[in-house]
């Protein structure tokens, strides 16, 4: 997710409160999850994608072997 899901929000003009209220979440569950202290469910990666317009691998694919790389 890092900057990319956040680039996103701020390019269609959305805070945090109005994605939270979007997916049904409180907005300290949404600020874990952008800020990833919260781990993504699969479930919730096709709701954000859907906001957007998108796929969940469109969005969050890089961060996935940008991560496992480290490993």
């Amino acid at each position: 997710m890092s900057n990319h899901l956040k680039e996103l929000r701020y390019r269609e003009k959305y805070t945090t409160k109005v994605m939270s209220e979007k997916l049904g979440i409180s907005k300290p569950f949404y600020c874990q999850l952008e800020n990833r202290t919260r781990r993504l469910s699969y479930q919730m990666a096709i709701k954000i994608a859907a906001i957007f317009g998108s796929k969940p691998d469109e969005i969050f694919y890089d961060d996935y072997v940008e991560k496992n790389k480290e490993i």
